[in-house]
This record gives structure tokens, C-alpha cells and sequence, in this order.
């Protein structure tokens, strides 16, 4: 007696016997691996808030001068002289020289680090280095570094960057932060939950598109396959994520690939255990 394999079918579909036998696998965008921004963004912004400094806006030529000592002004101060007919910016209102009120550290660091946590991501994101490759790239960095440093390369390197200068005031780390985290918490929560797959012992349901229907595909003769790891994307920025294949049998075969799905090693696990238990099932 032979199971001619079943073919997908459109709605309506079966319910799943149990909400404790299904197991959702939801494909994130490349989005998600870009909460190290927002988290360093709004990191960077404390940080400037409660350095107490500002930044002043003066024309280019401004010297400053210190110990000057200025009419109904006690003790000696430190002034910024403007070059000769040139004005310090105005309120167009009020004609008076703007206050300075601009929110910035007087340390460059902090933007050259965010600057370097934004390429990184971006590099990371769009160069796809699996299995092999993200061991040979983190061997040959550890080996220039060591070869800079025996070189005694490193001083001259480090001088050379003293000279990058990256400011961003208090407004531009919350705004960057904030609109990049609100995108990122809808895109998380919201759309990609909009497309799955669902998995229960002898059939799995597929949801491809935004407002599509839902088809389902029997499980007899299915193949998963956990893709090769991208050490920097997968564990670094999605903390134990991966991509999934999925190809089903029958005479209309069907391929399904998901991207950057969270803990896969587990969901990998428990698909298999599902597929066992309907072949014990089956064979019984």
C-alpha cells in the first residue's frame, strides 16, 4: 500500500490538535540586527546630557582668549573674540546673539564610536561571511593586529586617528536613536510576525505575504535544513539566530528559506522531534 504525498491546499485548514504542539518560526528583516545602533545611540545621549557642557556656534577665525577681566564681571574670564566685522549668530526675533544651548560632550570619542558601531553593523549586515569565512576573517584580524604591534604600527595609527574629530549634539543622538528604535520595534513586533510558518506533528502551514492565504503542506518526506552560521551577523548581533530551508516532497516540491530566525538551534530541535514523532505514528 503506498501514501500518494498530499498537496498544498488553501484555506480552510484543519485546526492543530494542541497550542502546545505548534511551533511558530518567524522570519526577522536584517533590521533586527540593528539594535546595537539605538542602544549606542541612546547610550551616547545620556552620556552627553549629563556632561553639563554646550555647544557654541561662532564665526570661522573666533579665537579664545583667557583671564580677561569685562566690566560688572568679577574675577577674570575666559571670552571667544570674534574676528573684525564679523557678528556672532542672532535670534531673528529678538536680534540678540543666540544663547549657546546646544547639548554636546567635549569628548570626540563618543561620536567616533558611534560612527564605528554604525559602519560595523552596516558592513556586517551586507557582507554575508558563513561557516569557514567568519573564522578565517577573525584569524587574519587577530594576526594583523599582532603584526602591527610587533611592528610597533600601532602608535603611528593611533596618532593619525587623534586627528578625527566626530561630534553629534544631544539631538542627534536622541532623534537617530529614537526613530531608528520606533522602526525597529514595529518591524520586530508587528510586520514580521505577519509572515510564519507553523509547524505540527504531520503538517506544516505557510504564510509567504502580508494579507496572503495560509496553505498548508503535509510533512511526510520534508527536509529542514539549518544553513551554515555567520558568526558576526547570526551570534554576535542576533544572539543564536539563523537561516532555515525548508523543502517539502510530493510531485510539486516546494522551497521555503527563512531568514535570521531567533534560538534556531531549539527550533530545529523541536521540528525534528515533530517529524519523528509522525513517522512513529505512521509506522504504527
Amino acid at each position: 500500500m503506498s501514501t500518494t504525498p498530499q498537496t498544498p491546499s488553501a484555506q480552510p485548514i484543519p485546526p492543530a490538535s494542541s497550542a502546545k504542539n505548534e511551533l511558530r518560526i518567524i522570519s526577522h528583516s536584517t533590521l533586527f540586527y540593528w539594535w546595537p545602533v539605538w542602544a549606542v545611540g541612546f547610550l551616547m545621549a545620556l552620556i552627553t546630557a549629563f556632561s553639563g557642557e554646550v555647544m557654541a556656534v561662532v564665526p570661522n577665525g573666533t579665537t579664545p582668549q583667557t583671564g580677561v577681566t569685562l566690566p560688572n564681571l568679577e574675577g577674570p574670564r575666559d571670552i571667544l573674540v570674534t574676528p573684525d566685522k564679523k557678528h556672532l549668530p542672532v535670534d531673528l526675533k529678538t536680534k540678540n546673539p543666540l544663547v549657546p544651548k546646544l547639548h554636546i560632550a567635549n569628548s570626540k570619542n563618543l561620536g567616533v564610536f558611534f560612527c564605528l558601531i554604525l559602519l560595523l553593523v552596516i558592513t556586517i549586515t551586507n557582507i554575508p561571511l558563513r561557516g569557514l569565512w567568519s573564522v578565517i576573517v577573525i584569524v587574519f584580524l587577530v594576526f594583523l593586529a599582532v603584526i602591527f604591534a610587533i611592528l610597533g604600527w600601532w602608535d603611528n595609527i593611533l596618532e593619525s586617528l587623534s586627528f578625527l574629530d566626530i561630534r553629534i549634539n544631544l539631538g542627534g543622538y536622541v532623534v537617530i536613536s529614537l526613530v531608528l528604535f520606533a522602526l525597529w520595534l514595529v518591524v520586530f513586533i508587528f510586520f514580521d510576525r505577519q509572515i510564519y510558518m507553523i509547524f505540527t506533528p504531520g503538517q506544516v502551514r505557510v504564510l509567504e505575504e502580508i494579507g496572503g492565504a495560509v496553505t498548508a503542506y503535509d510533512t511526510t518526506g520534508m527536509t529542514i535544513q539549518k544553513q551554515r552560521s555567520d558568526l558576526f551577523r547570526h551570534w554576535i548581533l542576533g544572539l543564536g539566530s539563523g537561516d532555515l530551508i525548508v523543502r517539502t516532497a510530493g510531485a510539486q516540491t516546494h522551497y521555503f528559506e527563512k531568514d535570521n530566525v531567533l534560538f534556531i538551534g531549539r527550533k530545529v530541535k523541536a521540528i525534528e522531534e515533530m517529524l519523528r514523532s509522525r513517522q512513529v505514528v505512521s509506522g504504527q
